[in-house]
């Protein structure tokens, strides 16, 4: 198998902690030139030291302001040109779809669609250039199966995944992949602020919460940011040159669907 990333640059999106670090190590490991991408400077200063040696550095901007996204990749392209593109941002915030306002669409819609588009659009020359591209998107399990209490991020996130697969069948042709990753309940900050959430709701303790979500997983355990990196990092390669147009679930066999 080969899993050799040198000479390869990839921008990771939403790396200063969490999935998005783990799977910035892991390219990193494998050879690659990584560019982390986050808003919290200092986090990302951080999150460089944990890469293994390389040709790093780190991008800052609020993916709530496109713009300056722009502006920040620009810089980046300045330097090189990226052959990896990992998609990643924090989910809207949960609470009933019936309830969820328009601006809670357009903010969650503009942070993960318009953002991942825009990325796309900016870093697929050199892709092409390169006859070696891959675009990865961390998502949800909730493209299989929506997930009680998140209408918003499971109204977006299956946007994302219509979206991911129509660039795949388009790209393709130039050596280029897009892949979704859909990951279970994993050992995050967000996995953490869904358990205080239905702790507060339901009025019972924390450790409750995690334990009765830990029974619907069929592994018996909420799974590790290594565990997706792992998995990013196969994407990315030579050797998943013809894994293409697919989400792949991590979940422990949580999502009860085929």
């Amino acid at each position: 198998m080969d899993l050799n990333l040198k000479g390869r640059r990839a921008l990771v999106c939403g790396s200063s902690q969490g999935m998005g670090l783990a799977i910035a190590q892991e390219l990193s490991e494998m050879g690659a030139n990584v560019t982390l991408f986050a808003r919290n400077e200092a986090s990302l200063r951080e999150a460089l030291n944990t890469l293994a040696p390389g040709d790093h550095d780190y991008l800052v901007a609020d993916f709530d302001d496109l713009e300056a996204v722009k502006e920040a990749v620009d810089i980046g392209l300045k330097k090189d040109i990226y052959q990896i593109l990992i998609n990643n941002s924090g989910g809207p915030a949960p609470g009933p779809l019936a309830d969820s306002s328009l601006s809670d669409f357009d903010t969650a819609m503009k942070r993960h669609l318009h953002v991942s588009h825009s990325l796309v659009q900016m870093l697929l020359p050199g892709m092409k250039e390169s006859n070696y591209g891959r675009i990865v998107n961390i998502i949800s399990t909730s493209v299989k199966v929506p997930i009680p209490g998140l209408g918003v991020s499971n109204t977006v996130r299956g946007a994302m995944a219509s979206w991911a697969k129509t660039l795949a069948n388009e790209l393709g042709q130039y050596g280029v992949t897009v892949n979704n990753i859909l990951p279970g309940f994993i050992n995050t900050a967000r996995i953490e602020s869904l358990v205080a959430g239905k702790s507060k709701k339901q009025g019972k303790s924390e450790a409750e919460v995690e334990e009765e979500m830990k029974q619907t997983i069929p592994a018996g355990r909420f799974g590790e940011p290594s565990e997706i990196a792992a998995y990013a990092g196969l994407l990315c390669s030579k050797s998943g040159a013809y894994i293409n147009g697919t989400s792949l679930r991590i979940d422990g066999g949580r999502t009860g669907s085929i």
